[in-house]
């Protein structure tokens, strides 16, 4: 399995994005806040996302949001990729100080852990 994040399972439809917001389940490990819905595509689909409120430099949002790409490209293979549940899905980063690449790893491995767990039982 292709280890790259392609274009296609980036999550940019702002219908998509509204609807998760709207409907979406969450899950919470450490300062990441995984917000989910079920959808019908060919692969799944993330966005990642850091509040200014909590972290008011451009430099800082953007260096948190490349580690949660980096962990999440690295682990996406935990989510079922053949004839499972699809999902799209967004992290948030809900902490004012700045995490190592090690909390954003565990913290992203438990996430994706924990929703396969739920997919497992539907």
């Amino acid at each position: 399995m292709s280890q790259r994040f392609k274009r296609s399972e980036r999550l940019k439809s702002r219908k998509l994005i509204d609807q998760l917001f709207d409907r979406g389940l969450s899950l919470r490990q450490g300062s990441i806040k995984l917000i989910y819905v079920p959808m019908e595509a060919e692969e799944n689909q993330a966005g990642f996302s850091v509040p200014k409120k909590l972290m008011a430099k451009a430099v800082d949002r953007n260096a948190i949001k490349r580690k949660m790409r980096e962990a999440y490209r690295l682990h996406k293979h935990m989510l079922s990729p053949d004839g499972g549940p699809q999902y799209a899905m967004m992290f948030l980063y809900l902490s004012s100080k700045k995490p190592t690449y090690e909390e954003v790893q565990r913290a992203m491995v438990g996430l994706l852990d924990k929703l396969k767990g739920r997919s497992e039982k539907q």
